[in-house]
């Protein structure tokens, strides 16, 4: 497909791990998701040679859906406030973490044009970049969350600040102005009593182009989150990426119809006359026909990721919509219950196929991998092992002088004894079955779309 615009969304999740697995999961209808505020907590213990429990490894949510660009802090308090996710689709577009010039853990710069941006309330990002000395041309958009009350941008607050003030020259000294969504609301839902509501999350876009002068907020998107999603299009130059694929979730509706009319069809083939290689080619195309036509008819479009099987489930779907309708508590922790247990049992489930099916643990451990050697034998020259570039030139000179001009007397292909023609046995559906049921279900034995998982299902 080709290209035109990137859709960004701006959330700040309060923290919450939850909210940002089920944007991650339900928002692939748009390209690059900025976070402010993830959790950063402990993911699991790893092995440590100071440790008999082990070191614990700290980071936040990663998807295999998206690429995540953040800065890995240096010390536990010094955990990252803004994440980056941007599509695996426009991973051809290479996009870059610039911590050559804004290392700080409330700012993420990344090329080719976008920063996501964090103020606490100490305004603590304002004051880094009012003294840190930054020149960066062509930034597009600066969007997050600024921690800043103010009349300029929130009708219902009556006072300005000096703080708003150096807000706008930073921007300006970017060629950013601030932008006017198309449905101007507030952003952030107060839940202290006796606190009112505002407008806390901003965006400022370049200056002076016209088709890049308005964004939306999306006060329905925030599930649980305190603040409300921002929207926005970016125009950029025409791309072709390949972001869709055809393919057949396995154990859907469409994989059982798939197979049924495969079995159907072939059926209806006469290879009751297979005589000579040409009947056998005529059949063979007959058969790559029904599959190719069958995967059509039954394949969905699809992104293109990484997931092999999906853990979400249409449970999660419909637990999800009765919390965006109701807006309750008790939706949101029966959402919570329901995310929890069926990934629990995902992953349980996975765990015992790989442990008890491949029998390979170490798979479950990529972490701390047994660690292979590279095969490796020095080149002999005359008896004697090459240890020095000079001994292996020498290897390779006399080697290629004493073959150079060397000529070969192909009549030597002549004198090899010709073996008498084999017959084709048949063989029975017993052993076809004993045969490909040692075969992986996920490959495939050809270049067409039937897995050997098929197979199983039509030999049946």
């Amino acid at each position: 497909m080709i290209v035109k615009n990137l859709k960004i969304l701006s959330q700040n999740v309060c923290k919450n791990s939850l909210i940002v697995n089920t944007l991650l999961e339900t928002q692939n209808q748009f390209d690059i998701i900025f976070i402010q505020e993830p959790s950063w907590s402990e993911i699991h213990k790893i092995p440590s040679s100071s440790s008999h429990d082990g070191e614990p490894l700290m980071g936040t949510n990663h998807h295999p859906n998206w690429i995540s660009f953040t800065r890995f802090p240096a010390e536990r308090l010094d955990s990252p406030r803004v994440i980056v996710y941007i599509n695996t689709c426009l991973s051809s577009l290479h996009f870059l973490l610039q911590k050559d010039i804004i290392n700080h853990r409330d700012i993420i710069l990344i090329s080719f044009f976008n920063n996501n941006v964090y103020s606490d309330s100490f305004h603590s990002t304002l004051k880094y970049l009012k003294d840190t000395e930054v020149n960066i041309d062509n930034v597009l958009i600066m969007t997050g969350d600024f921690n800043i009350r103010d009349s300029l941008w929130d009708s219902s607050f009556p006072f300005h600040s000096s703080i708003s003030d150096d807000l706008i020259i930073i921007a300006d000294s970017f060629n950013l102005t601030l932008s006017n969504p198309t449905n101007p609301c507030l952003t952030r839902y107060s839940d202290i009593a006796g606190e009112a509501n505002s407008v806390i999350d901003l965006m400022f876009l370049q200056y002076g182009l016209s088709e890049l002068n308005h964004h939306s907020i999306l006060p329905e998107c925030h599930l649980s989150s305190d603040h409300a999603s921002l929207f926005i299009n970016i125009p950029i130059h025409k791309e072709v990426i390949y972001t869709l694929k055809l393919s057949i979730p396995p154990k859907s509706d469409q994989e059982t119809a798939f197979i049924k009319e495969i079995i159907l069809n072939f059926k209806k083939l006469d290879t009751s006359n297979i005589e000579d290689t040409e009947k056998l080619k005529h059949i063979v195309q007959q058969l790559g026909a029904i599959i190719e036509q069958s995967w059509t008819k039954n394949a969905k479009k699809s992104k293109i990721s990484k997931h092999s099987k999906q853990w979400w489930m249409k449970e999660y779907s419909h637990s999800l919509n009765n919390y965006r309708t109701t807006r309750s508590l008790d939706n949101w922790k029966s959402f919570k219950k329901v995310v929890k247990n069926v990934k629990k049992s995902f992953f349980d489930e996975k765990i015992q196929e790989v442990a008890n099916k491949s029998h390979g643990p170490w798979k479950l451990m990529n972490w701390i991998s047994k660690c292979k050697l590279p095969t490796a034998e020095a080149i002999k020259h005359n008896s004697h092992p090459c240890l020095s570039p000079e001994s292996l030139w020498d290897a390779f000179h006399s080697t290629f002088n004493t073959a150079f001009n060397y000529q070969v007397d192909l009549n030597i292909l002549s004198k090899i004894e010709r073996k008498a023609t084999s017959q084709w046995y048949p063989f029975s559906k017993e052993e076809f079955k004993q045969v490909i049921s040692k075969c992986n279900n996920s490959s495939v034995p050809g270049p067409d779309k039937l897995t050997w998982h098929h197979l199983k299902h039509i030999i049946k």
